[in-house]
């Protein structure tokens, strides 16, 4: 444990007391290790909603602690609470969450509120398969299993955000496009780096030069030295548009049906921005098992 992830634990030890009834690191520290810009994911069940007071204390710690400002690593912090997760329902309600993304916000005024949150489904299947708790018991014991369909279902909903964001973090976008299209192929969630593998193997050869590029800059490189030359940059949004197929018609091949409609029902509005349909891309090979 670092010790940042130490304080961390502390701050949220403090504010909650005996109301913290689990903590659990994810994402990359736990699925392969922290990269160079890695943030540090940590997942906090709470027996209740937090009070005003003390979303206010996790917040100003978490922004005296988190972030290049403080010459740290970014913090994502997500706090549910315990009946919201257990048993498993979709779409999920986070309690609190905190991201660097957000500081302008918070440093205007705004303070974490419980919302609906479909990721939610992500994390939580994450900290499940990761099984690290920094606090409390196994997660499995406190996280009730999400159900395959939840996964993909989430994976496919955070689409137009990523698009959205392509020419600002154009690299963490075609990374988690990546493991979108490896999701909803395999019903799996693996680290950025895992899926650009699996996908570099899948893609034509004119499309693997710029995810290629995305893993190399993950793996070595902090945002500040991110670098694309001219001839990559004109090569994203036809890669885009390719994994945008391969979605697609994982998508369309239904391998993991959801609920109320489920992730074909998300398609129509997110292939619209690239004009990419549920049958689109280049043939793709029969869902596989993931790596591992």
């Amino acid at each position: 444990m670092t010790d940042q992830i130490r304080q961390l634990v502390g701050l949220v030890e403090r504010v909650l007391g005996d109301r913290l009834v689990g903590a659990y690191l994810h994402g990359s520290a736990v699925l392969g290790g922290l990269r160079p810009a890695s943030d540090i994911d940590v997942l906090v069940v709470a027996a209740r909603s937090l009070t005003g007071r003390e979303r206010r204390l996790l917040l100003d710690g978490l922004l005296a602690t988190s972030g290049s400002v403080n010459r740290a690593r970014p913090i994502e912090l997500t706090v549910v609470v315990a009946t919201e997760v257990r048993p498993w329902r979709y779409p999920p309600t986070v309690d609190f969450q905190y991201g660097e993304w957000r500081r302008a916000a918070y440093l205007s005024g705004a303070v974490p509120q419980p919302e609906t949150m479909v990721d939610l489904a992500l994390v939580v299947a994450a900290a499940r398969a990761g099984d690290h708790p920094l606090a409390g018991p196994p997660p499995a014991r406190l996280l009730a299993a999400v159900p395959t369909a939840d996964v993909v279902r989430a994976s496919v909903a955070g689409v137009p955000g990523l698009l959205d964001d392509l020419d600002g973090d154009t690299r963490n976008v075609l990374l988690t496009l990546a493991r979108v299209w490896f999701t909803v192929t395999t019903g799996a969630v693996r680290a950025k780096d895992v899926a650009a593998d699996w996908a570099l193997a899948r893609l034509p050869p004119e499309h693997r030069p710029v995810l290629a590029h995305a893993r190399r800059l993950y793996l070595d490189r902090r945002y500040e030295q991110e670098r694309w030359s001219e001839t990559l940059r004109a090569q994203i949004r036809p890669h885009v548009h390719e994994v945008l197929g391969h979605i697609g018609r994982a998508v369309g091949r239904g391998s993991f049906p959801a609920a109320d409609g489920g992730a074909v029902a998300l398609w129509p509005s997110i292939s619209g921005q690239y004009n990419v349909e549920l049958n689109a891309g280049s043939p793709d090979s029969p869902p596989v098992p993931p790596p591992g």
